[in-house]
């Protein structure tokens, strides 16, 4: 179409015209109406899909940006190989149904908080300073609907402990 078409003569072009920057400003990103939905963030040395968590405590509420480890082959890789893993950052291992879980440190060389969460999604127990290569086993007291793995200390550090609320 042309120029002209769009903009004709008179009043009628100009309704048209105006009519069609309206429908172009609405359909804009960052115009009125509802933000568009975030796009979902992939972490980029695992390629898992990356959510927000947070743990509330006593000492106040802590958010995280965590990979989710959501099939079994993402969850027996899981942190294995990392060299590193920010303060803000972890890995989620959801677990539906709920169930008792076991973890070692196989190929983990870096140490982490295991934080064990129960199905009313309040923390039932933690591993701290997980061993990096160790593989005795660290397991949940009861069945968990999730376990969250943070670096070594972090837990600790934040003053989280059982009985604190974990969200994601």
């Amino acid at each position: 179409m042309t120029g002209k078409i769009w903009a004709g003569k008179g009043w009628t072009g100009r309704v048209w015209l105006g009519l069609a920057v309206a429908l172009l400003a609405a359909c804009s990103p960052g115009a009125g109406g509802a933000a568009p939905a975030p796009t979902p963030t992939v972490h980029p040395e695992s390629g898992l899909k990356v959510i927000p968590l947070t743990v509330t405590s006593a000492s106040g509420t802590h958010r995280f940006r965590v990979e989710v480890a959501a099939t079994s082959a993402e969850q027996a890789r899981g942190l294995m190989f990392r060299t590193r893993l920010g303060p803000d950052e972890g890995m989620i291992f959801p677990m539906n149904p709920p169930r008792g879980a076991s973890f070692w440190m196989k190929n983990t060389v870096i140490p982490l908080d295991l934080i064990f969460i129960a199905p009313d999604g309040r923390i039932s127990n933690i591993a701290a300073q997980a061993i990096p290569y160790d593989l005795s086993p660290l397991t949940s007291i009861g069945p968990v609907k999730g376990v969250l793995e943070l670096a070594g200390g972090r837990a600790a550090e934040l003053g989280i402990a059982p009985g604190d609320k974990v969200a994601w």
